[in-house]
């Protein structure tokens, strides 16, 4: 077992089962095992990984519980992130990610399928390609946010069953007035600082665009 163990994760999400402690605990070395070979996290990021990709994702959790039934889409995943994470935490939630990059795609399914996770598909696809409908949309920084939304437009449901309307929520870092302001639309910044005390977070919020 990998000597970079999941503690971060526990501090702030301390109600973990068993099975999600194992999943989180074996996240280090899948991911750095399928890095060597494809990259999708920076190599002198993989020390970080709990607290830059994984506990990053899970800043999404701290502003939406996502319920039973209801269905997430990651735009742009990467390797896995926000998806990934979230699916750990969310095993009643379904999770779709997609990604225009394939070989980004394949590390998510190897990584899925060694964790044992049943609520997750991801396919090489662009968003706009996509038929389904949603509650929420997820993403960490694939572009600006005016020109994310036309990708994902039109692909919610009309039924919100949460807390918090269906709509999208945006892993985004630096000063975004201005990025929010020419997207015209209409969006909730919750500051990351606010839930977790590490220096990386400073500058990182979760955007909320109801729809």
């Amino acid at each position: 077992m990998s000597e970079i163990k999941p503690d971060i994760i526990l501090k702030y999400f301390p109600d973990l089962s068993e099975k999600q402690i194992s999943q989180f605990s074996q996240l280090f070395d899948l991911y750095n095992h399928w890095n060597a070979q494809i990259n999708v996290i920076s190599r002198k990021d993989i020390e970080e990984l709990y607290e830059r990709h994984v506990l990053h994702s899970l800043g999404i959790a701290r502003v939406c519980t996502f319920k039973k039934g209801e269905s997430v889409l990651d735009v742009g995943t990467g390797g896995g992130f926000p998806g990934i994470p979230l699916a750990i935490l969310f095993p009643e939630t379904e999770f779709y990610l997609v990604d225009s990059i394939g070989k980004k795609i394949k590390v998510v399914n190897e990584v899925a399928s060694a964790l044992g996770l049943e609520n997750l598909k991801a396919e090489h696809l662009r968003a706009e390609q996509i038929k389904d409908k949603f509650n929420f949309v997820v993403s960490r920084a694939v572009t600006r946010l005016g020109e994310f939304y036309p990708w994902i437009q039109g692909k919610f449901k009309k039924e919100s069953i949460n807390a918090i309307p269906n709509g999208i929520l945006y892993l985004k870092g630096g000063d975004l007035a201005e990025e929010i302001k020419e997207s015209k639309l209409k969006a909730e910044l919750y500051p990351l600082s606010a839930y977790f005390e590490e220096d990386f977070f400073d500058t990182k919020y979760v955007v909320y665009v109801p729809q």
